[in-house]
């Protein structure tokens, strides 16, 4: 089983906010699949994906850049007691919602593709959130500003028209959110491929700057780096 621990196992669990106990290596394997760890105080999940030992990582929403995030009129940070992270951003109302992480590409798995999604709920009285959103995940280096991956269009929530009731839209040109198993919500924002770790940074973002309806009833766990595999 250590071959399928990253090689930097020993320096991950070390950044752990909680011991790692294990007799094993089959058994610490295991563990970081299905237990995943907090780190660096907290900001960053970690964990392993079974079926190939890939890194998986998520920054909390304290991590990310959220635009007027400590402006108490827009937004507020709560505790959600089914969050793995000490603090959730809430939307109270805004009508420019940008949302923006970045990672180091050398922490990540090498060649592997990877997948960024935006992890969220959201709330019954939500206002707003039926907007399309772009997304996209690009590679930022210091010599080079952008490299890779285009816009995607994105939707928080199902867009729906009144024609004498609420009915769904039929046909919706965008990626839809998805239940994940810890009953958070989540979209892809994009993926990217990662090569040989080339030095610089994944920037995974979300804007609805277009459009700016008000919006609000939106909660912000965080956004999950995680291989696309299957």
């Amino acid at each position: 089983m250590e071959g399928f621990l990253p090689p930097d196992y020993q320096d991950i669990i070390a950044r752990s906010v909680s011991p790692v106990l294990y007799s094993s290596k089959k058994e610490l394997y295991f563990h970081l699949c299905d237990s995943p760890l907090l780190l660096d105080d907290g900001k960053l999940s970690f964990r392993l994906s079974k079926p190939s030992g890939k890194k998986c990582y998520m920054l909390c929403a304290r991590e990310l850049y959220i635009t007027w995030g400590d402006t108490p009129v827009y937004w507020n940070w709560k505790t959600l007691t089914e969050s793995r992270f000490a603090e959730v951003a809430e939307l109270l109302n805004v009508c420019w919602l940008e949302i923006r992480g970045k990672m180091q590409t050398r922490t990540l798995s090498l060649k592997t593709n990877y997948a960024a999604y935006l992890v969220f709920k959201v709330l019954q009285n939500s206002k707003g959130l039926e907007s399309p959103s772009k997304a996209s995940v690009k590679l930022v280096q210091q010599s080079i500003a952008e490299v890779e991956g285009g816009n995607n269009t994105v939707y928080l929530k199902r867009p729906t028209h009144r024609r004498g009731r609420w009915r769904r839209v039929s046909f919706i040109d965008g990626r839809m959110p998805e239940e994940r198993r810890d009953m958070w919500l989540e979209i892809e924002l994009g993926e990217y491929f990662n090569d040989e770790g080339d030095e610089g940074d994944i920037q995974m973002q979300l804007l609805e700057t277009e459009l700016l309806h008000w919006k609000h009833g939106l909660i912000i766990e965080g956004i999950e780096l995680r291989p696309k595999e299957g």
